[in-house]
């Protein structure tokens, strides 16, 4: 017997309609309720500690262990620089050294055999003196190479740029066997574990914002919210905007969050009362934006609304459309689907 697709299909379509209808559909109240009233400003994210390594050598670039994007532990070698003329240097302060060393023994010598001399009255005190005079020097003459030395090593060290902590590589401003000189900037690096928001606050929202003041950190293309961890108002202005720079701290280690990105902090300045419903309720299509109101007998009714502002519960203000007391479905592409089905 053969079967006919239009009718299989629309069979199918009847059980799955059953199958929606069957479950019960879940609503959420409309609530009036109180909360935190927020003064919102954009802001930046930036890295707490961020830094440019720069030459500290003259030299060529030998080698780049790291680029762009790269992770690195703390003490890890950047990039190399030719460390040839350095050694040669090096070698030349602790020849210099061993000579004054040697310089050194010798006028010590002098110097004690003259004191038994000059004991025994076989020289002058002038010669004692000449012989005291010769040692000092050498003394003098020894402690400078030594100090040659150390620098010696010092810039031969230089060679190796360290990453001074662990962070990730966020620009290289050097390419292999370029020429670098003393000042040059190599690499710019991050720290992504500690990251703060920059936010400029007129002054006469400073009042409301308070001596001890909370924020809330909103990511609008991640769509997540995220409580600071500490906020600092700074103690001066910008004399021409006339506003005062806020440092808000994030907690540490948030993933996908870099330095650059957009964000709004909400500043908590009160209290108020707000008509609310779960985000997940708003319909939003075209420039239409409803929900469904469930009644009574459990079916769902479209209602146009104007809502405000979103808040880190996943709920949204009601500004008009709603009144306390009625429900409204929690998912409005399932209500959807009941309403079309009630048409039918």
């Amino acid at each position: 017997m053969k079967q006919n697709p239009g009718l299989l299909f629309g069979l199918v379509m009847a059980l799955a309609a059953s199958a929606q209808a069957a479950e019960p559909l879940a609503t959420a109240p409309v609530q009036l309720r109180e909360v935190e009233q927020t003064y919102s400003v954009d802001g930046v994210v930036e890295a707490t500690h961020q830094s440019t390594v720069s030459a500290q050598i003259s030299g060529r670039v030998k080698a780049i262990n790291f680029d762009v994007g790269d992770r690195v532990s703390r003490g890890q070698v950047l990039l190399r620089i030719d460390e040839r003329e350095a050694n040669q240097a090096l070698a030349g302060s602790q020849a210099q050294l061993s000579q004054a060393e040697a310089a050194l023994q010798n006028a010590r010598l002098n110097y004690e055999r003259s004191q038994q001399l000059f004991a025994q009255k076989f020289i002058s005190q002038a010669a004692l003196d000449k012989a005291k005079s010769d040692y000092d020097m050498a003394k003098a003459q020894a402690a400078a190479s030594e100090a040659g030395a150390q620098q010696s090593a010092l810039a031969q060290s230089y060679t190796s740029v360290i990453a001074p902590y662990a962070g990730v590589v966020s620009a290289r401003m050097v390419e292999m066997g370029e020429m670098v000189t003393v000042g040059k900037p190599l690499m710019t690096g991050f720290d992504p574990a500690q990251l703060r928001v920059i936010a400029n606050v007129p002054q006469h929202k400073l009042k409301d914002i308070g001596s001890r003041p909370r924020a809330t950190i909103e990511v609008p293309s991640l769509g997540r919210w995220v409580k600071a961890a500490s906020v600092t108002v700074q103690p001066s202005a910008d004399a021409r905007t006339h506003s005062t720079q806020v440092r808000v701290d994030m907690p540490s280690n948030q993933a996908s969050i870099y330095p650059g990105m957009f964000v709004r902090t909400h500043f908590v300045v009160g209290k108020e009362q707000k008509m609310l419903i779960p985000t997940s309720a708003v319909l939003r299509r075209s420039e239409v934006v409803a929900v469904y109101v469930v009644d009574d007998l459990g079916w769902p009714r479209l209602r146009q609304v104007r809502l405000g502002d979103a808040n880190a519960q996943d709920e949204i203000e009601v500004l008009a459309g709603l009144n306390v007391g009625e429900r409204v479905a929690r998912e409005a592409v399932k209500a959807g689907m009941l309403a079309a089905e009630r048409k039918q």
